[in-house]
């Protein structure tokens, strides 16, 4: 696949934009509120905190070590586009990554509660 500049610009400004979205996003979220959307949805594949320490699946990374990656930010705002999420999470305004059916329930989560489970990230003590 051929990269034009053109391409290349795009790109480079779309990830501007959305770190500067990202950084006032910050702010934005509740953290309580955070946490209980990782309690309810987060945790039957990830530790999402001292709550469920044994939980999750083994190839899930928990939360405290997606927390401390430099990226942390970016991955936990596009989580529901990266694999597997897409089959399961649902944004309003995101079209559906497949029409294969999910392996676990679906639910729709809200931007703003994206906000929140990175402001409740943003909580976690490293370990």
């Amino acid at each position: 696949m051929k990269f034009r500049s053109f391409d290349i610009a795009i790109a480079a400004a779309v990830f501007i934009v959305t770190s500067l979205f990202l950084s006032a996003a910050r702010a934005a979220g509740d953290a309580e509120a955070g946490h209980e959307i990782a309690a309810e949805h987060c945790a039957r594949c990830h530790v999402v905190g001292d709550d469920n320490p044994y939980g999750g699946i083994n190839s899930t990374p928990s939360f405290f070590l997606l927390a401390k990656r430099d990226d942390y930010l970016e991955r936990f705002s596009s989580f529901y586009e990266r694999r597997p999420h897409p089959v399961f999470v649902r944004v309003p305004g995101v079209p559906k990554w497949t029409d294969q059916p999910s392996h676990i329930p679906e639910f729709t989560i809200q931007p703003e509660q994206i906000d929140d489970i990175i402001a409740y990230v943003e909580t976690l003590k490293p370990k």
